[in-house]
Parts: structure tokens; sequence; C-alpha cells
């Protein structure tokens, strides 16, 4: 079944991926042909073209299913009438599974056929005579009568005197070597003579169901195609016009076309049909491939590239770290199949055959959305990104007035460059693209962190403490380190662990401290160590950091689970405010605003749930539904985090 997609946009002249530089590159993305799909599932039209057929075709086609007719009322006279023995019948529903007798030897001619016969006729009426019950007696009287019919004698005859011929070499072997390889030759060459009679082609022919061959058609070596073109499943092509002609641009996975292997890129469209599509505009390809449906007959010039047989290719599960929308997107080769995604969602990327442009799913659109979508390819997105972000750069705007009192800043800004592949200097994590996930669940004895992050004053701290009191047997804090002196009341190791600054600073250096500050001269900070001490309690270990210090709380083996809490609107947050006998500014409502606005803004890729904060009582709620559902559900972490 078939269907197809045309979507018209800028394309590409080729499969070529290669980077340039600069502006080079995104222009020369802008001047490659425009795609379209050929045809979209929703407005499929109710004409079908007529279609021309080969009388060879239809002679042999015809023949076969006389043939096979004659088969089957061959077998049905042949067939005993079961129901007029209810032994018989039983018999049929239930067939017994017997083996080969390896010691049975065939007849060795026609002539054993009367005596085998004999045989059998006694073998059963002395069966019978064994018999005890009537039934039996009566099904075995059935079974004699027949044997004893002249038809059944005369087909049995035959039977044997068949299988006897057949068990002799036909045709007969030559006496010499060298006559078989001449006989074996000459049979080959007469198959081949027949075989290239018999599939001399007419420029378009019919099929029942998918074919493809290759034949002569107007002077050309063209391809004959036949595809079913359905309303469900979209044929899933794309077309550009390159000169007079339309060649098939892209092959998307998940259509027709990709499940029948028989289209591919570079190939093009002369008839549809028998519908010319040489010299037509991509848009009129569209409007003919609307209006047709049922068995599409496609002819085509082969693609002269030789492309290496399709391997089955690993399907990569990435989280998206930017928001796309193909309709604003100027370079999408076709933007009737652009994906739409947002910040955090999973992507299924099916093929990257393409550098520039793969193939995906959104997690959970692969059972409502036939066709795979396009998104950026990776390397594409971050060089086109470094691109708009000098370009920003570049029109900044110098500051008015002059400051005699200020040294002239003498270095200069170094550009950054667009060739990712080729340039040490340039920073892949500066641009945010994509980072591939795969599903993790949690260990029943090895809790994952929960990070709870926001600005001030957005409930984070109170939803920590309330999870800490209500249930202290499953949640805990990790104890923090310090270099200030003990107090009296205090116990090493519960309260804090003390440590001299010489030892807090040596392990900062290392890499020890998730996050870490100063407070009155005195040293404070959260070590990987301390969170991985409640971990192997098996409790759940609850952190409040800041957004500095996610990338190290990442980087490290404990696979925090990340969960935003966001500030309602400003009344919102004044209400929830005054509950506290706070009285804030209305700037300093808006400061806070803001302040989630570019946590989100800038760290946004990292977080692994949000949770809006317009009641204290509702947020904890779905704190501990997302907190629970880590128990029960897989998700999805970084690929890194379970190498």
């Amino acid at each position: 079944m078939t269907t197809s997609h045309m979507n018209g946009y800028v394309t590409e002249t080729d499969g070529g991926g290669g980077s340039v530089g600069g502006t080079d590159f995104l222009e020369e993305v802008v001047q490659r042909h425009r795609e379209m799909a050929v045809d979209c599932p929703s407005d499929l039209g109710a004409r079908t073209l007529p279609v021309r057929r080969s009388a060879q075709l239809e002679r042999i086609r015809q023949q076969q299913e006389d043939r096979r007719r004659r088969e089957e009322e061959g077998r049905s006279r042949q067939e005993l009438d079961l129901s007029s023995s209810m032994r018989l019948k039983k018999l049929s529903q239930n067939p017994k599974v017997g083996i080969d007798n390896p010691t049975f030897e065939q007849m060795e001619g026609p002539g054993g056929s009367i005596g085998e016969l004999e045989d059998l006729l006694m073998s059963l009426k002395q069966v019978q005579h064994s018999l005890n019950d009537s039934q039996s007696q009566e099904d075995m009287e059935l079974v004699l009568q027949l044997v004893q019919k002249s038809d059944f004698q005369k087909a049995f005859n035959i039977h044997n005197a068949v299988a006897h011929y057949m068990n002799r070499p036909s045709p007969p072997y030559p006496l010499t070597d060298h006559a078989q390889s001449l006989a074996q030759e000459a049979l080959m060459m007469a198959h081949d003579s027949v075989a290239e009679q018999e599939m001399q082609l007419e420029p378009l022919v019919p099929s029942v169901n998918q074919s493809e061959t290759l034949t002569q058609w107007g002077g050309e070596t063209v391809k004959i195609v036949r595809l079913e073109k359905a309303k469900d499943i979209p044929l899933g092509a794309t077309v550009r016009n390159d000169m007079d002609s339309v060649v098939i641009s892209r092959i998307v996975k998940g259509g027709a076309a990709e499940h029948s292997g028989l289209l591919h890129e570079g190939d093009e469209i002369l008839e549809i049909n028998g519908v010319e599509i040489r010299g037509r505009d991509v848009n009129e390809v569209f409007d003919i491939l609307a209006d047709m449906h049922g068995v599409l007959t496609f002819v085509l010039i082969p693609s002269a590239q030789i492309k290496p047989p399709p391997i089955k290719e690993t399907v990569m599960h990435v989280k998206a770290h930017f928001d796309y929308d193909p309709s604003d997107d100027p370079y999408v080769p076709c933007r009737e199949l652009g994906l739409c995604f947002q910040k955090g969602d999973i992507l299924h990327i099916i093929s990257q055959d393409d550098p520039n442009w793969w193939q995906a799913y959104r997690d959970g659109d692969e059972d409502n959305q036939p066709l795979a979508g396009l998104v950026p390819g990776k390397s594409f997105q971050q060089q086109r990104e470094a691109m708009k972000q000098t370009i920003e750069e570049d029109k900044e705007p110098e500051k008015s007035g002059k400051l005699w009192c200020a040294k002239k800043n003498k270095k200069k800004r170094k550009k950054m460059q667009y060739n990712a592949n080729k340039n040490d200097d340039f920073d892949n994590e500066e641009v945010l693209t994509y980072e591939e996930m795969a599903l993790y669940h949690q260990p029943a004895n090895r809790k994952r962190p929960i990070a709870l992050i926001g600005p001030p004053n957005c409930g984070q701290n109170e939803l920590r403490q309330r999870l800490l009191s209500s249930e202290p047997d499953r949640f805990a804090g990790a104890v923090p380190h310090t270099t200030r002196s003990r107090r009296d009341i205090e116990v090493n190791g519960r309260d804090y662990h003390f440590v001299s600054r010489q030892a807090f600073e040596m392990d900062s250096a290392a890499g020890k401290f998730i996050e870490s500050g100063e407070f009155e001269k005195n040293l404070y900070g959260t070590s990987t160590d301390s969170v991985r001490q409640v971990i192997n309690t098996g409790k759940i270990c609850l952190l409040c950091v800041h957004t500095q210090s996610l990338k190290v709380l990442r980087s490290s083996d404990l696979k925090p689970y990340i969960i935003f809490i966001a500030p309602p609107s400003q009344e919102r947050l004044r209400a929830l405010l005054a509950k506290d006998n706070k009285n804030p500014k209305p700037e300093e409502l808006r400061d806070i605003i803001e302040k989630a606005r570019e946590m989100e803004q800038n760290y946004g890729h990292l977080f692994d749930a949000a949770i809006v904060n317009t009641d204290l009582d509702k947020a904890y709620q779905e704190l501990l539904r997302l907190i629970n559902k880590l128990d029960t559900e897989p998700q999805w972490v970084p690929s890194s985090w379970l190498r």
C-alpha cells in the first residue's frame, strides 16, 4: 500500500552534506532545489487513471489461473465424503502425524501396481475382521468399497506409473562429461531465450502487487515500478525539478516507497499511470498524484548513482535542547515534512543518511504519524547557530560617549568559526542541539537523588523540608561540609562534616563538591560523597541547588532527577508570599519572574520536569507524583550515564 508526500521549499541538488564555512554554507543550502512530497494523505483523490496491459503477461496470468482452478477441482473430486462416517469425520478433525519409514523402498516399475492393490485389499479385510465394534467395521467397509471401485484403481495405477517415471533421470545423462557440459549449456541458452521472449514488455505493464521491471521505453532503459497507494499509508517520497526533469529527491522512512524498496533517490519520473511527468513543475506533479489512488505505475530512469544495499540503521534517541518550528525555517528542504518540537522533547532518529536533515519521530507519535519528519542534523544546527551568534555579536552597537579614565581594551574578540569539525577552538557545548538518551529504570535499592531548582521565594526549600518532615524514613538530606568550628550541640557526620580549610580546598580542587561557597569567612559545601552516602542507605536524597551546580551534578555518577520549581503569575506570587508575611515590591516580583525565565532559557535543557507553584499543596502532590513515577516507569537519561 502506498501514498506519498510532497512539500515545497528549498531542497538539495545532491546527497552530499559536507561542511563549508560561514555564509557560503547557508547560501549553498538556500540555492538547492525545491522538494515536494508527492501526495498528501489527507487530500487523496478518488480517481484512478487507466493502466495499459501487456497481452503476453495477461495470457500467462490467465493460463496460471485456469491451471490453478483445474487443480482445485481435481482435488475436490478426490476428497472422501467424510460426513458419511462419523468416525472418519472425527479422524479428519484430529489428524495424526506420522513419520517416514526409512526402510520403505519405492516400487521398481508400474507392473507392481496390481500386486500392491491386492495386498492393500487383503490387509484392509484382515483389519476389518479384527475390529470389535460395529462402527469401526462400517467405516472399514466404506474404505473397502472405495478401493474396489474402478475409478480409484485407475487413479492408483496412474499415480504409481507417474511416480515410477519421475524417479528416472530425464533427460538421459550424456555418455561423456564433455557432452554433459554442452547439454547443460544448451539447456540454459534455451531457457534464457524463452525467458527473454516472455519478458519482452510494453511501455506500461500491470502488476497485482508491487513489482519492478527493467525494459526499453522510448529508446531509453527504464524501470517500471508498481505501487499501491492507499489513504492511510503515505508514499513517503519527495521530488524536485532538475531542468525539465522531475527527480525523486528523498525517500522518507515509514512510507510505502521505503517499505517496497523500489523507488530510489535520483530516479527520474517519466510517467505515472500513463501521464507524462517530464517537463512538469513539482506543484503539477503534486496535483496529479493527489487525484490518484490504487495501483500506481511509475516509468523511471534509474539513478546513475550506485548505492550500497541499505543496512538496518539503529535508532538513536536524543533529547532536544532547542525549540524548532519548520514553518520559521527557510532552509528546511520540505516544510510539510518538517517535524516541530520543543526543548526537552525526546526524538527517535531513524535515519541520518542526510547529515543535514535527519528523519525522526517524536516520542509517543510513532503510532499516530506514519511518516518520519525532518529535523536539523546536529552539525548543521551547530554551524548555523554559531554563525547566527557571530552575526548578532557583530551587529551590537558601539557604546556611545567617551570614558576618559578608562583604558582601551586592546584584546580583539576572537570570532567564532563555523566548521566545528575542523576548528579545535570551536566549543560544541556553546551551541545547544541534541543529547543522546537511553531509558533507565532506577534499582529499588539505589534511588536517584532529587534536585529542586528555582529562583528565590518560589517554594523549593519549603517543598524539600515538607518531604523530609512527612516521610523521614524515605527522604534524607546530604550532610554538608564546613570549615567552621563545631558547636557543643552538633555531631560530626550528622549536622556537618567538620574539616580543615586545607582539606576543604583540596576536595574542592579535586571536583568533589557539587556546590560550595563562603559565609562569614567559613567555607560550606555539599559533596558527591555525602549524596552517595544517602543513596547507599536506600533513601532518596533531596537537594536544593543553584543552576551553576547542575553541570557538575549531571557529570557525576549520581544520575540526578532535576525538577524546576517555577513561579506563577505576578499576582499569584504576591498572594503566596503574603501567606508567609512577606510583602515584596512589584519590581521584586518582576525580578523573580525574570530570573525564572532566564534559568529556563539557559538551563531548561537540563530539567527533567517542571512544576509551576501556584499552590504549595498542589505543588507538593505533583512533586510526590513525579518522585513515585521513578519507581514504576523507566525514564530517559543521558546515554553516557549508562556506559
